[in-house]
């Protein structure tokens, strides 16, 4: 099985050395995304509702590159640097998933890239 890179401008550049996401077959493995505004470059860390926004957004953007959108995703992992917030960030992310949601868990972790309070992977199949 190809595997294939998946890369969207649209989307934050990686931190480090890996891909924004990979295809493989017909799974789409999408990296955790942080809430970076790739409009200005900016880290968004003023209210935990915007910061989640903009990580779907993130992740929308690698999504729509593979032809993909939330509907196709059939897991997340969502890391919280507070469980305080778990409710503001699950009614956030609820609103990207219309119906029959993913599966997922929740994980509160000390800390993430760059001090931010969010971050969220996907996993999404064609």
């Amino acid at each position: 099985m190809a595997k294939e890179v998946v890369y969207s401008s649209n989307a934050p550049e990686p931190i480090g050395p890996y891909s924004q996401a990979i295809m493989a077959g017909n799974t789409l493995f999408v990296s955790g995304q942080i809430p970076i505004d790739t409009t200005s470059g900016k880290i968004i860390s003023d209210d935990i509702v915007a910061e989640t926004n903009q990580v779907m957004k993130n992740l929308e953007a690698i999504l729509k590159e593979a032809g993909m959108d939330f509907s196709n995703v059939v897991k997340c992992s969502i890391f919280l640097s507070d469980m305080n917030n778990f409710p503001k960030v699950n009614d956030a992310y609820g609103l990207y998933f219309k119906s029959n949601p993913p599966a997922r868990e929740t994980v509160e972790v000390s800390r993430l890239p760059k001090d931010v309070n969010v971050e969220i992977s996907c996993i999404a199949v064609k």
